[in-house]
């Protein structure tokens, strides 16, 4: 049963994180990347940390839990400067595309630091789902795929996904029966920490005060929807399961893109699109299943 749950939290933080990068191409180019991570770290500290501090025995894992969020913090906050940054010389189908590399990457860096085997059949699986995926992302037109140029922005990204993979690799290594509302808190603590730094270090202005009404609900939802409450999600859902396990719902990623867009927007579904959520979703199940027999 917890199992069912751990993989129902990942999928509704897929949903969430599916409308990040609407909204964080909404907010890119006004303001400095790590102004804006700085931010949304900001205000999703701000919604936490009170609970966290008033409550006696959450006060008291602090000391203990905050050292080894502040290392998983840096890898999850890395990731969103590379993605802010990425999206100011690069696209949304750009970054989609290059996502779909992250459980392989995260599968290699957990056969050497979890000791897990990868396998010739997931790798398979793997390829599978980076094939189902880049189908979604360019509506199965091969034009549109033969046209991808990768750029310096691009670069940048494929370091955010390192971060992502070591963000989930991480969080696995470093739990010790923590509490995940104090986890999540420092993490988030240990966020605005590295922003501040970072902001420090290299003179980047706040300039909070050029971003519109419609920008701060923007941010608003990429701190409390795509930075609080995932990170709870992920780190509730990665006690119980793999850093493979949850990286391989990146694969569904462009399909909960794609759905929320029909949902909000009522842009309809293709064919082709469906084709590629199908495909994307066979990958997702086939990498769980194998994971779970894994397991026994």
């Amino acid at each position: 049963m917890e199992i069912l749950k751990a993989h129902g939290l990942i999928l509704f933080a897929t949903f969430l994180i599916a409308g990040s990068f609407i909204a964080s191409e909404n907010v890119t180019g006004q303001v400095h990347p790590v102004s804006l991570n700085l931010l949304r770290f900001v205000i999703a500290s701000a919604c936490l940390v009170p609970a966290v501090l008033l409550t006696p025995r959450y006060r008291r894992q602090i000391p203990s839990v905050f050292p080894r969020s502040f290392i998983i913090s840096f890898f999850y906050c890395t990731y969103f400067v590379c993605l802010f940054g990425a999206l100011l010389t690069t696209t949304v189908l750009n970054t989609g595309t290059i996502s779909t590399l992250t459980p392989f990457i995260t599968a290699l860096l957990s056969a050497v630091f979890l000791k897990q085997r990868v396998g010739l059949k997931r790798t398979l699986v793997y390829l599978l789902g980076v094939l189902g995926t880049v189908w979604v992302v360019f509506k199965g037109s091969l034009d549109a795929l033969q046209s991808l140029s990768l750029n310096s922005g691009d670069m940048l990204f494929m370091l955010g996904v390192f971060s992502m993979c070591g963000y989930t690799i991480t969080l696995k290594l470093l739990y010790r029966q923590d509490s995940v509302a104090v986890l999540t808190c420092c993490t988030l603590l240990g966020g605005t920490i590295w922003m501040a730094i970072a902001a420090l270090v290299f003179g980047i202005p706040l300039q909070w005060n050029l971003l519109t009404a419609g920008d701060y609900a923007s941010m608003l939802y990429l701190a409390i929807g795509t930075t609080l409450v995932t990170s709870y999600l992920f780190q509730k859902a990665s006690i119980t399961l793999t850093p493979n396990n949850v990286t391989a719902y990146i694969y569904l990623s462009p399909a909960c893109v794609a759905i929320l867009d029909y949902v909000v927007n009522g842009n309809a579904l293709s064919y082709s699109i469906m084709f590629g959520i199908l495909i994307s979703a066979v990958a997702t199940v086939l990498l769980q299943v194998m994971s779970y027999t894994e397991q026994r």
